[in-house]
């Protein structure tokens, strides 16, 4: 007997997921979907003015973020980059399989919507502790398709169950690609599901993030402009409580000690100001963890100092910059350490090592750092505010070419 899941999107009851393949393999109405398809591009862009809605956007500031990245203008940008060439043609994978992580609410829907850009069936499994932003995405979604073409309610389908192998093995065994979030436990565990011979994996293992701020820079900015660069960190840390991959956990200020230690007070003093007014939850349990991790540092013997500003923020000064802590500490946790030179930090990245935002630095000078890292680590070198701001390359990885395959054609 089939296992089950329950259906999200579209809102359903249980089905069987031998049911749940043959109807994603299943031709849609109106032929099968092709590359930027219209009828999936217009549902997108109409989900996308659902998320943007004054009443949406405030009480998930993330969902705005998301519906910008669905506004018509952005998909076109997408989808150039999987135009056909001369003697080259674009084509759908077929049937992709989504395995996201639930301590990132909405960070399934991008995948999932370049996917089926490029014309794809879809089933992406939510987790039954997804809430919050993923249900106001759910709703969205459901209520978006009462307007759409039948081929989208045929093609995708977002689902919730247990933890039951069986059904992970069948999605993975129907599987023309397979994309993997959640760190590399979760990697390792959905990989013990073979795929078809001619289908691969695209995943997302454990990351990290850092921020580096150039002291000079910092205090030669104007008052807005500095202002600004603290709501952006707030935005970059605290979205997602400091969970998300390309979160910062660490900052590193970069010049003398004079100078850093006057622009390091005066970012702290802007974020304090930022805190006063976003007043994030960060409960008693959370204060606690935060505390333990941090005191664990210094047992460790790689902090040197810890300050706590409330349960909001805390600071803890590094030994060196090469003690970079690379695990979640707790929400509003910043390990910091100083350097000379951007150059200093090349030898601490790591291959785990996802997104570097930066205040202070010419576009020469970031470029210069990223050609010393030489691919070591760090995918995206983005201002402070944007960690957050999904991209179509993400993790190294261009996803409208990951989601697509090839036809060559040669003629004499």
């Amino acid at each position: 007997m089939s296992s089950k899941v329950i259906e999200r999107f579209p809102a359903g009851g249980a089905i069987a997921v031998d049911d749940l393949v043959q109807a994603l393999r299943a031709t849609p109405e109106g032929g099968p979907l092709t590359v930027g398809d219209e009828r999936v591009v217009d549902f997108l862009v109409a989900f996308a003015r659902r998320l943007l809605r004054p009443a949406v956007a405030r009480r998930y500031p993330e969902l705005a973020s998301l519906g910008f990245f669905l506004r018509r203008g952005e998909i076109t940008k997408a989808l150039a980059r999987v135009a056909d060439e001369p003697g080259q043609l674009r084509f759908p994978r077929g049937l992709v399989f989504h395995v996201p992580p639930a301590n990132v609410d909405t960070i399934f829907v991008y995948s999932w919507a370049l996917s089926a850009l490029a014309g794809n069936a879809n089933v992406v499994r939510i987790s039954s502790r997804s809430a919050g932003a993923a249900d106001a995405v759910l709703e969205a979604l459901n209520d978006t398709l009462a307007e759409a073409h039948p081929a989208v309610r045929q093609t995708q389908r977002m689902v919730t169950y247990g933890r039951d192998d069986a059904v992970t093995a069948a999605l993975s065994a129907a599987a023309d690609l397979r994309v993997i979030w959640g760190g590399d436990r979760s990697v390792s565990e959905i990989r013990r599901h073979p795929l078809p011979p001619h289908a691969r994996d695209v995943t997302f293992p454990d990351r990290s993030s850092f921020t580096v701020i150039g002291a000079a820079g910092w205090l030669a900015a104007s008052e807005q402009e500095r202002d600004a660069g603290a709501l952006g960190f707030y935005n970059d840390a605290y979205w997602f409580d400091q969970a998300a991959c390309a979160s910062p956990r660490t900052v590193y200020w970069v010049g003398d000690a004079a100078r850093t230690e006057a622009a390091r007070a005066d970012l702290l003093a802007r974020l304090r100001t930022v805190l006063d007014g976003k007043r994030p939850d960060v409960d008693a349990a959370m204060a606690v963890e935060k505390r333990v991790a941090t005191y664990g540092l210094a047992l460790e013997g790689v902090a040197t100092a810890i300050h706590f500003d409330g349960n909001e923020l805390a600071t803890v000064e590094l030994s060196g910059p090469g003690d970079i802590p690379r695990r979640w500490l707790g929400v509003g946790t910043f390990p910091q350490a100083r350097v000379d030179a951007l150059e200093e930090l090349a030898p601490v990245v790591v291959r785990r090592d996802q997104t570097l935002t930066y205040f202070g630095f010419t576009a020469e000078e970031l470029t210069s750092f990223a050609r010393t890292v030489a691919g070591r680590g760090i995918d995206r070198i983005v201002p402070l505010g944007d960690a957050l701001a999904f991209a179509a390359t993400w993790d190294g990885y261009d996803l409208m070419r990951e989601f697509t395959r090839i036809t060559t054609v040669t003629t004499r």
